[in-house]
């Protein structure tokens, strides 16, 4: 059998952490940003996890992650 391939659109948008879960960067922050409050900006900083629901969908699209 030919080995499968990653989506290469997951790849550059998610990473394995050593533990098993995934980094994802957050959404709703690239433009549009004057009718956000400073407090919900604040909070859409830094990376945040793929919750555990999606984890079939990563392991998917990420086959040689291990997941």
């Amino acid at each position: 059998m030919p080995k499968m391939k990653t989506k290469s659109g997951a790849k550059k948008r998610f990473r394995v952490r050593p533990g098993g879960t995934v980094k994802r960067g957050q959404a709703f922050k690239r433009h549009i940003l004057t009718k956000k409050s400073t407090k919900n900006k604040r909070h859409l900083r830094g990376p945040t996890g793929v919750h555990e629901t999606n984890m079939g969908h990563m392991a998917q699209m990420l086959p040689s992650a291990g997941l």
